[in-house]
């Protein structure tokens, strides 16, 4: 399961979100802004403040990073 920690004022984490749709690929969404826990999550995993973060198959990506992400996917592109 992909993990995605995101606010919903960020545009790079509407962009994560819509590339994951468009993959096909499942994902739970975590809005830091609201969920003090996750938010705590986010940090302790990235030591980011900033958003978009994902948690891919335990590999962390900060930002909107499609190489990385494809990477983290298991995608030959």
């Amino acid at each position: 399961m992909v993990k995605i920690y995101s606010t919903q004022t960020c545009p790079y984490c509407e962009m994560a979100k819509e590339y994951l749709n468009e993959q096909e690929i499942e994902y739970k969404n975590y809005d830091v802004a609201n969920d003090e826990a996750a938010r705590k999550e986010m940090v302790e995993k990235s030591g980011q403040m900033g958003v978009p973060v994902m948690d891919i198959n335990g590999k962390i990506i900060v930002g909107f990073n499609k190489p990385e992400m494809d990477k983290a996917l298991n995608f030959n592109k």
